[in-house]
């Protein structure tokens, strides 16, 4: 069975607002983010990356296919401080104070916990657990001023459920969803709401090199479904979630998924 998804035109959820989104480079979930929140209203966005050439080429086909000028591209690798606080400081100049704030930068792979090694592990941890906690507590004093603010972060189901040969990664996205809850309950009485998506499978590049066929055809075929979700199909829930639409949402861990168990 395959249900074929329609593209949602834009309703203008995030009219006037402003946008950072980590690692949208490319063509997976945080491209497909920032090109829904442009399309939804947003008046000014920007996307990092570690790739100059390909945040360069980002940032120009973003602004030619969602006519938004205001656009900039920031190069920011996660695992550094300075470079995460630079983002910040560049974010809140160019844009005026930075109203959402998605967190999208992270790390896979496949090694058996046997064969893995201290710095496989702490690669995938550094980056997709510890950076989106770099950049949560780099960016909340700046909400927290304002009174406002919301930040959305991009987990997985692997929090939940178990997958062979992916011990670090699973680790790295339950923490993401930990620290989601948490850093919720701190920021929630300064006006700042913190929630994540947890995607189950959604095909992008990226995934189809680093993945057999063989697999992603055999998760694909666990989903109701029976396909991969498109990645503007979790760009679309988190649109949702940094929107008004959820303002009494915070500290929740949506599960954009059609898996049977």
């Amino acid at each position: 069975m395959s249900l074929n998804p329609q593209y949602v035109a834009g309703h203008g959820l995030l009219k006037g607002r402003s946008v950072l989104i980590t690692a949208a480079a490319g063509a997976g979930i945080g491209f497909s983010a920032a090109r829904r929140c442009a399309e939804e209203g947003c008046r000014a966005l920007m996307i990092s990356d570690i790739h100059p050439r390909r945040l360069e080429e980002a940032v120009a086909r973003l602004k030619e296919e969602t006519g938004l000028a205001e656009i900039y591209g920031q190069l920011c690798n996660v695992t550094n401080e300075e470079e995460v606080q630079a983002l910040v400081a560049a974010a809140e100049h160019q844009l005026g104070g930075v109203d959402v704030l998605i967190n999208n930068a992270g790390l896979g792979g496949q090694k058996r916990v046997v064969d893995m090694t201290d710095d496989e592990w702490n690669r995938v941890l550094d980056i997709t657990l510890t950076g989106t906690f770099r950049m949560t507590r780099a960016m909340l004093p700046h909400m927290q001023a304002r009174g406002r603010g919301t930040i959305v972060n991009n987990a997985s189901v692997l929090g939940w459920r178990a997958q062979k040969e992916q011990a670090h990664y699973a680790a790295a996205k339950a923490g993401v969803m930990a620290l989601t809850r948490c850093a919720a309950l701190e920021a929630a009485e300064y006006g700042v709401r913190i929630n994540a998506v947890s995607p189950s499978i959604a095909l992008h590049d990226f995934l189809k090199k680093a993945s057999s066929e063989e697999l992603l055809a055999q998760l694909a075929s666990r989903e109701a479904f029976g396909r991969a979700a498109e990645v503007w199909e979790v760009a679309n829930v988190m649109v949702f979630l940094a929107s008004d639409y959820a303002s009494y949402m915070t500290g929740e861990v949506l599960s954009v998924s059609s898996q049977h168990a």
